[in-house]
């Protein structure tokens, strides 16, 4: 029998040890007993880190009402549609109104499964345990997404007012139909890679798209069936009722928003060892438009991001953006300040470090897009940032959410910036041949 190796194991005495320790220290009486009644985020919770983040700004954008993802994953679609309603809105003087999240969800969910339906007949010469496939193959069609992803199903489909196709029950709960239809994925794939394997390669591509259709008719079920054209109804700011009769959604999408959506950048702020700056990144086998352009990240400095921020809100318009929300973060305060849970006074632990080592080391991650809605600078200094979030009106200040400066730093990863603002050498970078990333780079949770 082989020797069993103790080195690092807890025995009896090093368990004595660490037990004496902890009871030694009455502080762990106070947070054991706190603990009991209340949850780890409430007994640390620092109240005194409200008071720098009150939601008043200097630079503050008049954004429409916030709207409401409910019990989906589709922030970075309502984060792109909330900014694009707000375009509109300028160019057609609207109070207020919401573009349909609905009908985008659809055809991201139709496109997601097509893509990862052609990624398997591709792959179907891999083992089953390829690292590669094996990602594919763990969450196909998924609720999130990137905002070059957004822009392909834009220009592809269109855009049409909320009214036109308004939410469903499944539309806003997702998690159902995801998974029916990764089972569905996952069947095709074990079938496809059997094919292959008889010498039966021509047979895989029928099963395809048989697969496809019933796929795509489940969606329609669950999400509807969208309106080949509708009437774009509103009242301006002058309270005027105005109507337009007969638009589809391309035809719509052309009139306010056409090529102007082709004018925006990703940039993402990634300070580890594999990614230098001013240079642009792909991830592979990330996308759902087959035909579609691929992603496209241009990694820059933190501080060169905040400059780029400002500078599109100081001309008006707010910023998409992908960040974690995972830490420091309260659903039902409108604070966001990485200084507002105190956990190393209570467990001498902390959730933050470097963030090139926290992305490294699989600790964080872009997880949720919002929209940039406003800042407070003193002396040209950002202090706090104004945040449009889509979990609904009940949460925050009616839906807004206001970063500290810090948190803002180590926990925002990516933003969409207007070209313009961007110089010749960074616009240059940007459009140069891009180095390719793994699907399971942090640059791209986004869309997991």
């Amino acid at each position: 029998m082989a020797k069993k190796n103790t080195l690092g194991a807890l025995d009896e005495k090093r368990e004595q040890e660490i037990m004496a320790a902890y009871l030694a220290d009455p502080k762990n009486t106070v947070v054991r007993h706190a603990l009991s009644r209340s949850s780890v985020s409430e007994a640390v919770f620092d109240p005194g880190s409200t008071k720098e983040v009150n939601p008043h700004f200097s630079l503050d954008l008049k954004t429409m009402p916030v709207a409401n993802q409910k019990q989906s994953g589709r922030c970075w679609i309502f984060a792109g549609l909330n900014f694009l309603r707000e375009i509109i809105g300028k160019k057609a003087h609207i109070k207020s109104f919401e573009l349909s999240q609905n009908y985008i969800s659809l055809y991201d969910k139709i496109e997601k499964a097509n893509y990862a339906l052609e990624l398997v007949v591709n792959f179907a010469d891999r083992d089953h345990d390829d690292r590669e496939f094996s990602y594919i193959l763990h969450d196909p069609v998924s609720d999130g997404g990137q905002w070059d992803m957004f822009v392909n199903l834009v220009k592809k489909y269109g855009l049409m007012p909320q009214s036109a196709f308004p939410e469903t029950f499944n539309s806003n709960n997702t998690r159902e139909t995801d998974a029916i239809v990764n089972a569905a994925i996952r069947n095709f794939a074990a079938k496809a890679c059997h094919l292959q394997k008889a010498g039966l390669k021509s047979q895989i591509r029928p099963l395809k798209e048989e697969t496809m259709n019933k796929i795509y008719g489940l969606f329609l079920d669950a999400f509807g069936v969208p309106p080949k054209t509708f009437d774009f109804e509103y009242e301006d700011s002058k309270d005027k009722y105005t109507v337009e009769r007969g638009l589809t959604p391309l035809s719509f999408f052309k009139k306010y928003i056409g090529d102007e959506i082709d004018e925006y950048q990703s940039i993402i702020n990634s300070p580890t060892e594999d990614k230098p700056f001013l240079k642009n990144y792909t991830i592979d086998y990330l996308g759902n438009v087959l035909e579609g352009a691929p992603i496209n990240h241009l990694n820059l400095s933190m501080d060169r991001i905040k400059e780029l921020i400002i500078a599109q809100l100081q001309a008006g318009l707010p910023v998409w953006f992908g960040s974690d929300v995972g830490f420091y973060r309260d659903r039902g305060s409108s604070a966001w300040d990485d200084k507002a849970l105190d956990y190393e006074s209570a467990f001498g632990l902390s959730v933050k470090f470097a963030k090139a080592d926290m992305l490294d080391y699989w600790h964080s991650a872009m997880n949720h897009a919002m929209v940039i809605a406003g800042v407070n600078l003193v002396d040209g200094k950002p202090t706090k940032w104004k945040i449009e979030n889509s979990w609904g009106t009940d949460n925050g200040v009616q839906g807004y959410y206001v970063m500290s400066p810090t948190w803002f730093d180590t926990f925002v990863y990516q933003a969409v910036i207007n070209r313009k603002f961007l110089t010749e050498e960074e616009r240059k970078a940007a459009s140069g041949e891009p180095k390719h990333l793994h699907p399971w780079d942090p640059m791209g949770t986004l869309a997991d």
